[in-house]
């Protein structure tokens, strides 16, 4: 039975990618900040026959991803699979962000995902695991709002490249997805503020936007949980180093 550790996994993304996992056979180690919410996810995996545990931790913090690893070999003995998913950066006006919104951005998404990788890769490498970092099409294509995300979203893909190299070498799988736009709880409140904006429904709200965007939907939590358990198993195994595009076709460059 395969170990999985996913980060971010209280809500939204993470926490249906551990679903997933979990339903189809994994135990599945949760990390989050939010003891609260990470105990619910956890119930919720269990009550449908999964086995799962939680470890509440800052990834911000140098020493919290060796002690996310910690955990995960006491509880299981192994790790097979890391998702790097955590992280949220702050949109704004460029001239309105500080050092500190920048450093901030960086500290969790982008040196929580490094220190994440390096602290769980000796045992990736025992098992010929995977790791798969969830980052986000506007390290492909940044915006004026997204300056710190995009910046920080461009290292990661870098950074996925160029630890897939020494994958090869240990015979660990390495890839990216870049999520476009997702129904998570952040999103709805920008439905909801371009709704109040526009006095229209949600629904009229999330048609305009859809269409603005260029894309064929709103895409959802569980729309990327298919495409890691589909990566990181059997038939996704011959992927390697690939920066997967799952946003509906909001991409447009090559």
């Amino acid at each position: 039975m395969k170990t999985s550790i996913v980060t971010g996994a209280s809500r939204g993304i993470g926490r249906s990618i551990a679903a997933r996992l979990a339903a189809d056979g994994s135990r599945v180690i949760l990390c989050a900040r939010d003891h609260s919410a990470l105990s619910e996810a956890v119930a919720e995996i269990r009550a449908h026959g999964g086995t799962a545990e939680a470890l509440a931790l800052d990834l911000r913090s140098p020493e919290a991803p060796g002690l996310l690893v910690q955990f995960a070999m006491a509880k299981f003995g192994q790790i097979d699979l890391v998702v790097n998913n955590a992280g949220a950066t702050k949109r704004g006006e460029f001239l309105e962000l500080s050092d500190d919104d920048f450093a901030d951005g960086f500290a969790l998404k982008f040196s929580g995902a490094v220190r994440l990788t390096r602290a769980a890769w000796p045992h990736l490498k025992a098992t010929k695991g995977s790791l798969i970092n969830i980052i986000g099409v506007g390290g492909r294509t940044p915006g004026a709002q997204f300056t710190i995300g995009g910046s920080v979203n461009a290292a990661l893909l870098s950074f996925t490249k160029a630890i897939a190299e020494l994958g090869l070498r240990d015979g660990v799988q390495v890839n990216a997805i870049n999520p476009g736009t997702i129904r998570t709880a952040r999103f709805t409140t920008r439905l909801n503020a371009l709704a109040a904006e526009k006095k229209l429904s949600p629904e009229a709200a999330e048609r305009e936007y859809v269409r603005n965007a260029g894309v064929t939907r709103i895409g959802e939590p569980a729309d990327i949980a298919a495409l890691v358990a589909f990566v990181t198993g059997p038939e996704g195994r011959f992927l390697h180093g690939a920066l997967i595009d799952a946003d509906g076709g909001a991409t447009k460059t090559i």
